[in-house]
């Protein structure tokens, strides 16, 4: 298990490559025997960096809900990273490239909660039962440090993309909201177009069969933690298509439907 100076010294990297805007080598190179907790150590350490510095908790993001990411990152279950009041974006929005290293869109749905969500026994009908609505969602992933070293080839783990807020970088929302009972959610549906040309299209159900399921699962895990996913919050319940890239001059609209569909810029 890696030292508290070394955790803090982790979050002060990543936290100094997204105010510069230039990508560092993944943790693992560096502490290569490093385990999961150590990732969310790191990760908590650098979000805790960043309220410090003003930013509010708005909500939780689950990732690898999908069983064939699961596997090809080697693990078998999915990972968790915190939502920041920077995050948010609304839909038409005009987003920034340059402002995120290496971006990415996936295609989610988003519980905004009305009642506080906590216990180690929580159920999908305990999710029904404290969400607000169900909004279509897309996530702004990005990596602060590389994929892929350019230099070294070397491909970073699990481990470094957890340590890494599980890759979030932004939210963005629009489309109808529903209440998640008056709408099969395992159906939902989404057509994701990059300048006009269909690039990924899934369905909800990829995300641990159901995805309320993820929200069933994050509340679970923070429990053990004595964390509750509080009213108010917004949960992003998982990718149900594989992350696409995106560069200035890209517009993506991300078709849901009968849900509606969100659309963004990015210069």
């Amino acid at each position: 298990m890696l030292k508290e100076q070394q955790i803090k010294e982790e979050a002060q990297r990543l936290d100094k490559a997204e105010i510069n805007r230039q990508q560092i080598s993944a943790t693992t190179t560096r502490f290569p025997d490093m385990e999961i907790k150590d990732s969310y150590a790191i990760q908590k350490a650098w979000m805790q960096l960043k309220q410090n510095k003003g930013r509010k908790v708005v909500g939780h993001k689950i990732g690898l809900t999908s069983r064939v990411m699961q596997v090809a990152m080697g693990i078998d279950e999915p990972d968790y990273g915190t939502l920041l009041d920077d995050m948010v974006f609304e839909n038409n929005s005009e987003i920034e490239t340059s402002n995120f290293l290496d971006p990415k869109i996936e295609v989610e749905l988003a519980f905004v909660l009305k009642k506080r969500l906590f216990g180690e026994n929580v159920t999908i009908e305990d999710v029904f039962d404290a969400t607000d609505y169900v909004v279509p969602a897309l996530e702004l992933i990005a990596a602060r440090s590389y994929r892929k070293n350019p230099e070294t080839g070397y491909v970073r783990t699990v481990r470094d993309t957890i340590s890494d807020n599980a890759a979030n970088a932004g939210i963005i929302t629009g489309g109808k909201k529903v209440n998640p009972r008056d709408v099969d959610l395992r159906w939902v549906s989404t057509l994701l177009y990059k300048n006009g040309t269909i690039e990924e299209s899934g369905v909800a159900a990829a995300v641990l069969d159901h995805p309320a399921n993820g929200i069933v699962w994050l509340a679970k895990k923070y429990a053990q933690h004595n964390v509750a996913l509080e009213a108010g919050q917004i949960i992003l319940a998982g990718s149900f298509t594989r992350p696409i890239d995106v560069s200035a001059g890209d517009e993506i609209i991300a078709d849901y439907g009968p849900l509606g569909k969100i659309t963004v810029n990015f210069s």
